[in-house]
């Protein structure tokens, strides 16, 4: 018969460890632990601390800080987790020197870093420049729009959140009625009466907080948009996956090594945030010595998102060699001619019509002797103003007579909703100049335009994937604008601090 030595689950192994051996060089955790002892200005810490001369002693912030960026390396977002890791990993047990701190220590450390965020960022940054991984020709914006920790259910106009209120108030009246027949229902029920009572009146209570004396949230055009009652600096977003309410999080990436100048997280699409994003370059830039016309003449990319005349007229100021193309911009190119046909998930198939092709500028013909145009059913459209200015382009609007266009047997293909009265005509006008939007037009059609704005997928997108998938940071936990930027900003800290490990050497 087969003999084995004895198990004991209970059996007590002290094992001895030195926590320095665990550290080993080359790996991430070593590069971690060097960056923060070797080159990160911890004494911007100092003045949280006042107990010098009375109080606790306090967990050294070179433990926190270096027990975080690894949590977040290794997707470990949640403080529970990292506290947890803190007792039972032996490499955070090792970077927090036997300290392990607690959850709500290291909460209350990454939520209150609004201050100093900025200067570890521009310390790991300088260490880059040192390495040799920044000064890259080319660099790309991008943005991921994330969700905040927050429901949208919590979302809507004030007039919206009170309805909300008032019918969370009618709820609780209807519970409480049901609590008056206690006396007949098991105890199970009631409990959960109870339970349900309680949660309904902290909703209550906290939409009433909230509507207190405030004003509504306005959009860039000045009109009303959607509070949130739970973090109100948070907005619906819409993405390829349905509406997020959450924060759209910016990264600009130097090209040399994928290493991340400037990152802060945006409750604004992406059209708005390439200018705050440069400033935030050029400040990070400044801090490591370099000079304000560092993107002078060096080529940026990206998408059509952040086309807009602002963005354009910033980067000629800036005199940086820009690509960022306008939504059009793939129906003008010869290789996107077929996209069509695959609209159906079937190669070489193409969708049945349901719409009749509405009617566009080269429908209508042109009448000099008249100074009219002639609408394809023959009718005369006149000249309605004159040089009308929409945006960055001017306009003649020419319009035609409601009475023609009220019998008018094309009326579906003419007019854009059945409930307007006649069809107007814009023709811009030959003889303006080529403005911004032109001229970035016709440099993306042309084949360096292609060529360069190509390398912007090689370049931001796997940034994006390094952090969103393979470090797992698909939400932030945190509430509130400065709390959130916090969160992103180190998550770009941990992800230079990688491409250090990767192809840099401390000394």
């Amino acid at each position: 018969m087969a003999k084995f030595k004895p198990l004991n689950e209970n059996q007590l192994v002290m094992l001895p460890i030195s926590l320095q051996n665990q550290i080993v060089p080359g790996t991430l955790e070593h590069t971690i632990s060097r960056v923060v002892d070797e080159h990160i200005d911890l004494s911007v810490f100092d003045a949280r601390y006042n107990n010098d001369e009375t109080g606790a002693t306090a967990i050294h912030p070179k433990i926190l800080l270096k027990v975080i960026l690894l949590a977040y390396a290794r997707g470990m977002i949640s403080s529970r987790q990292i506290e947890r890791a803190c007792r039972e990993n032996i490499l955070f047990i090792a970077l927090s020197y036997g300290y392990p701190p607690d959850h709500s220590t290291i909460a209350a450390f990454i939520s209150s870093m609004q201050d100093e965020v900025q200067s570890l960022f521009s310390n790991v940054l300088l260490v880059c420049e040192e390495l040799g991984l920044l000064d890259g020709t080319h660099f790309s914006l991008d943005g991921v729009k994330l969700s905040a920790n927050v429901s949208k259910e919590w979302s809507g106009s004030l007039d919206e959140l009170k309805h909300k209120r008032d019918k969370l108030k009618e709820k609780i009246e209807h519970v409480m009625a049901e609590h008056a027949q206690a006396d007949k229902q098991p105890e199970v029920e009631v409990e959960r009466q109870q339970k349900q009572e309680k949660r309904l009146q902290r909703q209550v209570e906290r939409l009433t907080e909230f509507l207190k004396d405030r004003e509504p949230k306005l959009g860039s055009d000045n009109k009303e948009i959607q509070s949130n009652a739970v973090d109100n600096e948070s907005v619906k977003m819409p993405t390829s996956y349905g509406v997020i309410q959450g924060y759209n999080a910016q990264a600009l990436v130097d090209s040399k090594h994928q290493v991340i100048l400037a990152a802060e997280a945006f409750a604004s699409q992406d059209h708005e945030n390439l200018e705050p994003m440069l400033d935030g370059a050029k400040k990070n830039l400044k801090a490591i010595g370099k000079g304000e016309s560092y993107f002078e003449a060096k080529e940026l990319t990206a998408d059509s998102n952040y086309h807009s005349l602002n963005s354009l007229t910033v980067c000629q100021d800036e005199k940086i060699d820009a690509y960022i193309p306008d939504i059009q911009f793939r129906k003008r190119d010869a290789r996107f001619a077929e996209q069509e046909r695959f609209k159906d998930g079937v190669h070489g198939r193409q969708r049945p019509e349901t719409k009749t092709t509405p009617f566009t500028l080269v429908d209508f013909s042109f009448d000099a002797d008249k100074q009219v145009y002639i609408c394809p059913q023959g009718k005369e459209l006149t000249c309605h103003a004159h040089n009308q200015v929409n945006r960055h382009r001017t306009y003649d609007v020419y319009h035609a007579r409601v009475q023609d266009c009220a019998a008018c047997p094309l009326r579906a293909r003419c007019l854009s909703k059945p409930s307007t009265s006649r069809r107007y005509l814009s023709v811009q006008v030959d003889s303006q100049s080529p403005n911004l939007i032109d001229e970035m037009k016709a440099k993306i059609d042309s084949e360096d335009g292609k060529r360069i704005y190509a390398r912007r997928l090689g370049i931001v997108k796997p940034v994006f994937a390094n952090i969103c998938v393979h470090k797992r940071m698909h939400r932030f936990t945190l509430r509130s604008k400065t709390k959130v930027d916090v969160q992103w900003r180190l998550f770009a800290l941990v992800h230079n601090i990688g491409k250090i490990q990767a192809f840099g050497t401390l000394q």
